[in-house]
């Protein structure tokens, strides 16, 4: 390879357009998406992004879950790729950056390269991961984590959306179930640019987020079980109503999240009462619980915590509450040669920068169990995301886009960044 000026930058405002070609699919009257994994949206802009990366020379393959791989070719057959990778799928009422960005940008590495004609040592491949949101199909970051080893494939397969609808039928119907094993597929690397999604860089006035690692997440389903009966003849004191215990259990969420100041997290996503009638006393109601903490006895303290809580109130209140464990995934700490990789191409490049730990879960959470992995952020308005309303500048796109080509060079390189 021809070592690249430090000169060397993507093209702004192609990586623009490309951002606003894709929004397209799925979009919502609000300026935001709704691409559910694996939904007919999702499998349009798969399509774009098949068609994009044969367009720039890529050769694409797709694994039995659906993750999509766009090949460059490297000076050197024998080595593995160095991966650029993030997501399509989106939440219901998604923006259209959220892991978005982070592909598209590695397909704008790769047209970069071409138009520079620079030939990497290792080959460069871009990674669309299946249903990393976990909005479709619960768990989040599914297919990555089958390919990580976390989960198995049958797992994968078996999960079901609210319909009953199965992710291998959902594979099936969108036409994206590849022959190749999940998982079969050495990595040298993976690097990974998204938007914080949070207003730490926003706030800090800093331009480049450097990843070290990711919190800890456990997800929970609840079940509170009570009993119906007339909202006009029953007692006060002789019901066992299912919501009276759910929202004491929701201010338990609250005090577990805020425990620990600055650092532990709680939330409670999804609330349902039944039966749902105005003159009734709720039976039973069921809740999501996330919990999150960036150390592994922070995150088993919130756990046990709310644990105890819910007996309580179980206890007190006559009430049965069901705490089945849904997922959870450890704190993670990114390899230190792909951190130190990211934070001298953002200091090359002139960008203020500060270290910090992501807050949500993303694809290379489980790839880094594979795979020397770093993580890139740039900031987003207000921090918003997970919402119509996120956005960011087509100058926070390309100052990632640059970080990212200019670290996966270095690491390419051999650099010796640590």
């Amino acid at each position: 390879m021809t070592r690249p000026a430090d000169k060397l930058r993507i093209d702004p405002d192609r990586l623009w357009a490309t951002l606003m070609e894709t929004a397209v699919f799925g979009a919502t009257a609000r300026g935001g998406l709704c691409r559910l994994a694996l939904s007919a949206e999702d499998a349009a802009v798969r399509r774009w992004f098949v068609a994009a990366c044969e367009a720039a020379g890529c050769t694409v393959t797709v694994d039995e879950l659906g993750d999509i791989f766009a090949r460059r070719a490297g000076a050197d057959p024998t080595l593995p790729p160095i991966a650029i990778g993030s997501h399509l799928d989106t939440q219901p009422t998604g923006g259209r950056f959220d892991g978005i960005l982070g592909v598209l940008a590695g397909l704008e590495i790769v047209r970069t390269l071409n138009d520079s004609e620079i030939v990497t040592r290792h080959p460069i491949e871009v990674v669309d991961w299946t249903n990393e949101e976990g909005a479709r199909f619960a768990p989040a970051m599914l297919a990555s984590g089958v390919f990580a080893g976390a989960f198995g494939a049958d797992y994968a397969r078996d999960r079901a959306d609210r319909d009953g609808v199965t992710f291998e039928a959902a594979l099936q119907a969108v036409g994206f179930k590849g022959p190749h094993p999940a998982g079969d597929h050495p990595l040298a690397a993976h690097f990974e640019l998204h938007i914080e999604q949070g207003p730490v860089l926003e706030d800090a006035g800093m331009e480049i987020g450097v990843v070290t690692g990711v919190q800890g997440i456990v997800w929970l389903d609840v079940e509170i079980a009570g009993l119906a009966c007339h909202a006009g003849t029953t007692p006060m004191g002789l019901r066992r109503d299912a919501l009276q215990g759910a929202a004491r259990l929701a201010q338990a969420v609250d005090a577990v999240g805020r425990a620990d100041p600055g650092v532990s997290l709680s939330t409670i996503g999804v609330f349902e009462a039944y039966p749902g009638s105005r003159n009734t006393v709720p039976e039973r109601v069921r809740m999501t619980v996330d919990l999150r903490h960036p150390r592994v006895e922070g995150l088993e303290r919130m756990e046990a915590e709310f644990r105890a809580a819910a007996a309580e109130i179980a206890a007190a209140l006559g009430l049965d509450i069901a705490v089945t464990p849904v997922w959870s995934s450890p704190p993670v700490v990114f390899a230190a040669d792909c951190v130190d990789a990211v934070r001298q191409a953002a200091a090359r490049l002139g960008y203020s920068r500060r270290d910090i730990v992501s807050g949500a879960g993303h694809d290379s959470v489980y790839v880094s169990r594979v795979a020397p992995t770093g993580m890139i952020f740039v900031p987003c308005q207000d921090g918003i995301s997970h919402n119509e309303a996120e956005a960011i500048t087509p100058t926070q796109a390309a100052a990632g886009a640059d970080v990212l080509l200019h670290a996966v060079l270095a690491f390419d390189r051999g650099d010796d960044v640590a």
